[in-house]
């Protein structure tokens, strides 16, 4: 069983920067790919950016330039930082990994981008 936990979502202005957090327990993820996934009012569900156990990144072309995403492997944790922050960044933020078969999802955190 692995549990994901999600953590630094808020609300910043344009131009901003967020550092969100996945937590995850019951197990070690770092073979694991990680990602992180968001979904907007009214929108599905879309990805976000990705990392393997390897470090290997890959980003939606939305964000690309603006967000990193990074994984600590000692705290079994991964890291979304974005900057340059746009009103359309405005969703939940979504861990989630796949592991043996199965695919988990964190319960999300709210990032709010608005004047």
């Amino acid at each position: 069983q692995v549990q994901l936990v999600e953590s630094g979502g808020g609300l910043v202005q344009p131009g901003g920067s967020l550092r969100l957090s996945c937590a995850a327990s019951g197990r070690s993820l770092r073979f694991n790919v990680m990602g992180w996934y968001r979904q907007a009012p009214g929108n599905q569900r879309e990805l976000v950016a990705t990392i393997t156990g390897s470090a290997s990144t890959n980003y939606a072309d939305s964000v690309k330039g603006r967000f990193t995403i990074s994984r600590d492997n000692a705290k079994n944790t991964v890291y979304l930082q974005m900057n340059s922050l746009k009103p359309e960044d405005t969703a939940v933020y979504y861990c989630n990994t796949f592991y043996v078969g199965m695919n988990y999802w964190g319960k999300g955190t709210l990032v709010t981008v608005s004047s």
